[in-house]
């Protein structure tokens, strides 16, 4: 392959942060090889102190690449940002380990940017090894949101719950401007991150691009969903190393964090009373239904009683909330 420092610039550098997925790296690398040698993508690999051989193999298989090892786990939002400080392209896109981009996805994106100049940020659609498209696209995270979640209204619309990309609601097919898209893989225009300054690096692990998604937003920027670009993602391969089988409640105690410091504590706990009342609702309806069916599977009701917990524990002074990361 020829030398990366011999060519222009190019348009996209690609950010892969990487923490113990050795082989799941190699397929995401071995993905973007073609694209590295169109001069479409500039790509760095941030490896976080992995300690399954993931720097070496950049080294000896991998050469084009730009290797960070760092000593340190740097998180996901902060390793992105050390990339963004060393390049200049015109597209900065924050990618995990465990994607791959299909054919044709990075043009597809540079496409859709090229059409709307206010698009600060382009999601592609993200597909699970099933072969299925993952919810990736969500509504910010306020209150009339919450509302509309609690009371299940948005069953009475599938309009309202297209709009606000309640999972089984949304249509993943139809391309359009939404409010934030998880940053599994997301090109973000540089104009754009250097307006709002990257990701916030509060965020260690988890929300870090809904944080970004929301100052996008209000600093005038769209972001954008384009289906056409496919980009395969076994998901949540390093974090379940972290966090367990279900990470996402720790997804959403980081959520917590970021609505109290852009929205306020009394924001945050209107948030979470309606999402308690909501898991409490759907607990108590599960209940019902097993008391009927002794056959019933008592795996919901403690999902959701999990998840109850989570919300309740969110009911906490400011400065402790605006820690959750």
């Amino acid at each position: 392959m020829p030398d990366p420092a011999a060519r222009p610039t190019a348009p996209v550098t690609v950010a892969v942060v990487s923490w113990n997925t050795r082989d799941l790296l190699a397929r995401c690398l071995e993905s973007f090889a073609p694209e590295v040698r169109s001069g479409r993508v500039e790509l760095w690999v941030v490896d976080n102190a992995s300690d399954d051989g993931s720097a070496d193999l950049v080294r000896d298989r991998f050469e084009w690449a730009h290797l960070v090892a760092s000593r340190e786990n740097l998180g996901f939002g902060r390793a992105v940002n050390l990339v963004a400080s060393r390049t200049s392209s015109e597209w900065i896109a924050a990618a995990n380990a465990d994607i791959a981009v299909r054919a044709g996805a990075i043009e597809a994106l540079l496409d859709t940017g090229a059409r709307d100049p206010r698009a600060g940020a382009i999601a592609p659609r993200l597909v699970v090894p099933d072969g299925s498209t993952q919810h990736s696209v969500f509504a910010f995270p306020t209150v009339p949101y919450a509302l509309v979640l609690a009371t299940g209204a948005y069953r009475l619309s599938p309009a309202l719950g297209d709009r606000l990309a309640i999972p089984g609601y949304w249509d993943g097919e139809r391309a359009r401007r939404v409010p934030w898209a998880v940053a599994a893989f997301l090109l973000v225009r540089r104009t754009a991150w250097d307006a709002v300054g990257g990701f916030d690096e509060r965020q260690w692990m988890y929300a870090e691009d809904l944080e970004l998604g929301w100052r996008l937003r209000d600093a005038g920027w769209a972001t954008r969903y384009d289906p056409r670009a496919i980009v395969d993602h076994v998901g949540a391969a390093s974090t379940v190393q972290l966090f367990g089988r279900d990470p996402a409640p720790a997804w959403q105690r980081s959520t917590y964090g970021v609505i109290a410091r852009r929205r306020g504590a009394t924001r945050t706990w209107a948030v979470a009373v309606l999402n308690l009342a909501g898991a409490l609702a759907r607990w108590a309806l599960a209940g019902a239904r097993a008391g009927r069916d002794p056959n019933a599977d008592g795996e919901r009701r403690r999902e959701l009683w999990r998840w109850a917990l989570v919300h309740l524990r969110a009911l906490r002074g400011r400065r402790a909330l605006e820690r959750l990361t």
